[in-house]
């Protein structure tokens, strides 16, 4: 089975069929047997529009798990096992969005779908992009 957790942005890069994402995270994405998105990529959305640093989101906020279920994806697991992870792995990247979403990808041993190199020198995440 191949399954791969979208980063924040590739999610909506995909559901807003964005050029930004690449033509091969678009192919894992389709050739994916199963796509989840952390639980925390919504509260990260919902958080950026609360503040005003994604206003172009604000109008799908509320749709945002019905955009889920129509993309045929799946919310990953949020553990206390991927919660602790995140909390005590030793990398100096201080956002608690994406220490979430690369301790999930490592607990649920999931391809990590993003464009962002500061995942790059976490041992044992696989990723593309």
């Amino acid at each position: 089975m191949t399954a791969v957790l979208l980063d924040t942005h590739a999610w909506v890069w995909s559901f807003a069929d964005d050029r930004l994402l690449s033509d091969r995270a678009r192919q894992a994405i389709a050739g994916a047997d199963a796509v989840f998105v952390s639980p925390i990529s919504f509260f990260e959305i919902g958080q950026k529009v609360r503040i005003g640093k994604w206003p172009e989101m604000e109008p799908l906020v509320d749709d945002l798990p019905r955009i889920l279920l129509d993309q045929g994806g799946l919310a990953a697991p949020l553990t206390p096992q991927i919660c602790l992870r995140a909390a005590t792995w030793d990398w100096a990247h201080r956002d608690p969005f994406d220490r979430l979403i690369a301790a999930t990808a490592a607990e649920a041993d999931l391809t990590l779908v993003s464009i962002d190199t500061a995942f790059i020198p976490l041992h044992g995440i696989r990723m593309l992009w």
